[in-house]
C-alpha cells in the first residue's frame, strides 16, 4: 500500500500528465527500444509510427495517477491491457525494465519541475500498479495453459484452408499442428500470432479477433489487406500475399475481455464497420449454434458489396431465423448494388436511423470497427439514453477515447 504522502504527489502530477503525457510515453518508448531492442519482438510496430500506442500508453498513466487512491476503480482497464499481455508474452522481469525507462522520461521532459520527490513518489506508485499487473496475468497464464485444450505461449499451427471473403479481407482457417485439442473461446475474443517476416530483423505478433462460434475444432481470422494508408499493414500485407494452406503460424491461446454475455436473456444488437465485422460474426454464429431464443438485430456498415465480407452467410442465417434481423449499410453502393437493392441504407449509421429500427430498451450493444466509426455509434447510443452497463465494444489496436473533449469557447 502507498502511503498518503506518496498517493498526495502523484495526485499533484495529475495535470502535468494531462498536458505532457504523450511526450513522456513517446520519450519512454523511444529510450525503452534504444537500451533493449529485443523488445521490438513484441510490440507492434505500426502502432509505434502511428503514435497509437504512445497515446494508449499515456492514457493509462493518467488514469492511474487520477486513482492512485482506488485502484479498483480502474481494475477493468487493467484487466484488458493484462489480456493483452498474456497473449503477448509479457512477463513479470518485463516490469522493471519500463519502471526504469518510464521515470527516466518523465525526468527528461519534466525537468527541473521532475523534483526527486515526485520522481521517488512515482517509482513506488509504479512499483504497486506492476505488481498488480503481475498478479492479475500469472492467474491469466495459469488459466490459458491449464484449461482443457489449453498451452503456454506460442503453439504451432497449420493453415487447413484459406477463403476469400471480400476483395480486401480473406478468412484463414488454423488447426493445430500436434493435432491435440485445443482451448476454447468466448465469443468476441482473438488470439495472437507471432510472424517472421523475410528480411525483417524481429518478429511481428498481431491480435486478430476469432471469426467464428467456438468449438469447432479450428480458429478461424479474417483479416484485411491493409495495403494503402500513411503506415501499410506489413504483416495483414503478408498474410494475404505469403501465406497459404500448409502454412505454419505461431499462435497463443485466446484472449481478451470483449465477448459476448452468453448468460444473458436480453435481445443483442451487434454493430460493425469493416473488418470490425469479424468478432460480431463469431457472437452471431455462436447465437445461432446454441439456439439461444434472442432477438438480435445485426447491422454492417460497409464502403460497398466489393468490401462487404459474410454477407451471404449473414442474409442466410437472417431468412433461417425468425428471430434475427440484419441491416446493411453502404457508404458508396455501387450501380449493382443500387439495382440490386442489396443494403438498407446510403451513407453511414445515424441517430435518426438508428432509433427507427427501435429495438428494445433493455437491449445490449456490442460493436466494433474503425474509431470514427464508434466514436459515431458510441455518441449515438449515450444520445439514445443506452445504459453504460448495455454498451460493449472493442478497439483494434491500443485503446483509444471515444468522447470527444469538451470545447468550452472564452
Amino acid at each position: 500500500m502507498l502511503d498518503q504522502k506518496t498517493i498526495d504527489i502523484i495526485k499533484s502530477t495529475v495535470p502535468v500528465l494531462e498536458i505532457h503525457g504523450k511526450a513522456i510515453t513517446t520519450r519512454f518508448y523511444s529510450n525503452l527500444f534504444t537500451k533493449h531492442p529485443e523488445l521490438l519482438n513484441i510490440f507492434n510496430h505500426a502502432n509505434q509510427k502511428k503514435g497509437r500506442q504512445q497515446t494508449a500508453l499515456a492514457n493509462a498513466v493518467y488514469a492511474a495517477a487520477a486513482h492512485i487512491d482506488k485502484l479498483e476503480t480502474i481494475l477493468p482497464a487493467v484487466k484488458q491491457i493484462a489480456q493483452k499481455h498474456r497473449s503477448l508474452g509479457i512477463k513479470p522481469e518485463h516490469y522493471p525494465i519500463v519502471g526504469e525507462n518510464l521515470l527516466i522520461a518523465i525526468k527528461e521532459v519534466l525537468g527541473d519541475a521532475a523534483t526527486p520527490e515526485i520522481i521517488e513518489a512515482w517509482g513506488k506508485a509504479y512499483g504497486v500498479i506492476a505488481d498488480a499487473f503481475i498478479g492479475v496475468e500469472r492467474d491469466m497464464y495459469e488459466e490459458a495453459e491449464q484449461q482443457p485444450g489449453g498451452w503456454e505461449g506460442f503453439r504451432d499451427f497449420v493453415v487447413d484452408r484459406v477463403e476469400e471473403e471480400s476483395s480486401v479481407i480473406t478468412s484463414f482457417y488454423l488447426k493445430p499442428a500436434d493435432q491435440k485439442p485445443i482451448a476454447s473461446y468466448k465469443p468476441g475474443q482473438y488470439i495472437s500470432i507471432k510472424f517472421q517476416i523475410e528480411g525483417e530483423k524481429y518478429t511481428h505478433i498481431r491480435q486478430y479477433s476469432l471469426s467464428d462460434a467456438p468449438n469447432e475444432g479450428y480458429y478461424r481470422i479474417s483479416v484485411k489487406k491493409e495495403s494503402l494508408g500513411e503506415v501499410p499493414g506489413k504483416v495483414s500485407v503478408h498474410l494475404h500475399d505469403h501465406i497459404e494452406k500448409e502454412s505454419i503460424l505461431q499462435v497463443s491461446a485466446p484472449a481478451g475481455e470483449f465477448y459476448l454475455n452468453e448468460n444473458s436473456t436480453a435481445p443483442v444488437v451487434l454493430l460493425s464497420g469493416g473488418v470490425g465485422q469479424t468478432p460480431m460474426v463469431s457472437m452471431l454464429n455462436s447465437l445461432v449454434k446454441s439456439n439461444a431464443n434472442r432477438q438480435v438485430t445485426f447491422i454492417h456498415a460497409a464502403i460497398d458489396s466489393k468490401h462487404h465480407a459474410f454477407k451471404d452467410h449473414v442474409r442466410k442465417i437472417t431468412d433461417e431465423h425468425e428471430t434475427i434481423k440484419s441491416y446493411v449499410v453502404y457508404e458508396k453502393p455501387l450501380e449493382q448494388d443500387k439495382n440490386q437493392e442489396s443494403y438498407d441504407k446510403e451513407g453511414f449509421v445515424n441517430e435518426e436511423w438508428l432509433k427507427e429500427l427501435a429495438p428494445d430498451p433493455k437491449a445490449e450493444y456490442y460493436f466494433c470497427g474503425p474509431v470514427p466509426f464508434m466514436k459515431a455509434v458510441y455518441r449515438i447510443l449515450t444520445n439514445l439514453n443506452v445504459p453504460e452497463s448495455q454498451i460493449h465494444f472493442e478497439f483494434f489496436g491500443p485503446a483509444e477515447e471515444l468522447t470527444e473533449p469538451e470545447v468550452v469557447n472564452a
